[in-house]
């Protein structure tokens, strides 16, 4: 990882973790991804952006690998995605070999510009939703 996505990286998980997340969890509607933390078993609650097709929910993670959410995945597949206020269960597949850009273009406009914009290895991830 070169210096300024180091940078990047850091300057927005900081603010990602410090005054975005904590209002956008607030947020009764917003989407949520819950894991579970990787070292502490505590539910950790994500807010992102995705969308729902049928019984599958796509979603772009902005550092890849890096992401502590991705982490928790791979550690335990089994995740909780809160839309439009209700909660459904699932298991997470991390899909490297899917072309992260193009996955963006059939997403949100207004997350997907803001993770091409800020993301520096960007992960495609598929919800398969069981309720």
């Amino acid at each position: 990882m070169t210096r300024s996505s180091d940078l990047r990286f850091r300057a927005t998980t900081a603010f990602q973790r410090h005054v975005a997340n904590p209002l956008m969890r607030r947020l009764p509607f917003h989407t949520l991804l819950e894991t579970t933390g990787r070292v502490s078993g505590l539910p950790r609650r994500t807010p992102l952006g995705g969308r729902r097709v049928g019984d599958v929910f796509w979603l772009v993670s902005e550092f890849g690998e890096r992401s502590q959410y991705v982490r928790n995945i791979k550690a335990d597949p089994r995740v909780r995605v809160r839309l439009g206020g209700r909660w459904h269960s699932g298991t997470a597949r991390l899909l490297p070999d899917d072309d992260p850009v193009a996955r963006l273009r059939t997403l949100p406009r207004g997350n997907s510009a803001a993770v091409r914009a800020l993301g520096t290895g960007l992960l495609t991830i598929r919800v398969d939703l069981s309720s």
